[in-house]
């Protein structure tokens, strides 16, 4: 084992914000400061914070650059230092110990954000997620996603509590069919009193917004399923349970070959791994409620679209139930199972 002190000589830590990053060089060698800094979040500070790079640690290539926040305030600095020939790496999160009596600035979380990694095994460091091209094309259709659902279920919701406190003919006792959507939506306005007038016209725009969310949602949905087709992971709709969507959250978290080091380590990604709830006489261990929660959501689907069409699995959740393990435990013992699936699939497929 290698690790990061005796393969580098220059450690620099990058504590991104909105508005500044502040960098921290430390020598490799003796675990001294070097200097820190400041720059705006603009091109020409993030170009002045690779010149900044290079004058402290004289130029050398093998200089390491771990930058807090690498997929959000940090993206552009990221790149910028890989343009640069910078090797980059996510942040590792830091002991409380090392923090103790310390107090807290941009400085000192930028040291410590150097110095968070100078004890990593360097074949362990994270590199950053690539990018470009249909990855980084599907990671902001995602997002946009997620956004439109969430603005739908808001607009549902408010709908159907208007309904249920206003009296405008519909029943809504029930959800809201896309039939009840579209007489809503092609309301008119008539000469009814304040109240109800109002409530109407209310009605009839949040109809008309989630009437929008499920057409953008569909163009989405065409935009995602296009662009897996076209990527190297297009394999994944033979594997069951596998859809567009789900295919998408699975490539954006695997982002390129290397990322992920071992299957135990996509596991502890996905938020798959077991982890141990045991007590007393009792021998268990519960889902997991750490690691990326997207990739996370892409395994529960997965899990229970086989649990209720795919007869292996059905056949295996009768066996483990019989076994007397509740569903919970049938759930985290299938999502550990496709995680492993997943990773030995895309390691095949070496999909980039």
């Amino acid at each position: 084992m290698t690790i990061v002190a005796n393969r580098f000589a220059y450690v620099v830590g990058a504590d991104t914000h909105s508005r500044t990053h502040t960098l921290a060089a430390i020598d490799a060698r003796t675990g001294a400061r070097v200097d820190t800094s400041t720059f705006p979040t603009t091109p020409a500070g993030v170009s002045r914070a690779v010149a900044w790079i290079a004058r402290r640690t004289g130029g050398l290539a093998d200089v390491l650059v771990a930058i807090e926040g690498v997929g959000s305030y940090g993206a552009r600095l990221a790149r910028a230092c890989q343009d640069a020939g910078y090797r980059v790496v996510e942040s590792f999160s830091t002991p409380a110990r090392q923090r103790r009596g310390l107090g807290k600035s941009d400085e000192i979380d930028a040291e410590l954000i150097a110095r968070s990694v100078l004890s990593v095994d360097a074949d362990k460091l994270r590199d950053p997620r690539q990018d470009a091209g249909i990855r980084a094309a599907l990671r902001v259709l995602v997002a946009g996603r997620e956004l439109l659902n969430s603005d739908r279920t808001r607009s549902i919701n408010a709908l159907t509590a208007l309904l249920r406190t206003v009296d405008l003919g519909i029943d809504a006792r029930h959800p809201l069919t896309k039939a009840q959507l579209v007489t809503i939506a092609s309301w008119r306005h008539r000469q009814e009193d304040l109240a109800t007038a109002t409530a109407r016209r209310e009605a009839i725009r949040l109809a008309r917004r989630i009437t929008a969310c499920d057409q953008d949602l569909a163009d989405n949905r065409d935009e995602i399923t296009a662009l897996v087709t076209a990527s190297g992971a297009s394999s994944l709709f033979e594997q069951p349970g596998i859809g567009a969507i789900n295919a998408a959250a699975i490539i954006v978290a695997w982002s390129h070959p290397g990322r992920v080091r071992s299957e135990a380590a996509f596991a502890v990604l996905a938020g798959a791994s077991p982890v141990p709830a045991s007590s007393g006489n009792t021998t268990r261990h519960r889902l997991s409620r750490g690691g990326d929660r997207r990739l996370n959501r892409a395994l529960s689907s997965i899990a229970l679209t086989r649990m209720s069409h795919h007869p292996a699995t059905r056949a295996y959740v009768e066996r483990r139930r019989a076994q007397g393990r509740t569903t919970k435990e049938i759930r985290r013992s299938l999502k550990r199972y496709i995680a492993r699936q997943l990773y030995r699939h895309l390691t095949a497929q070496n999909v980039t």
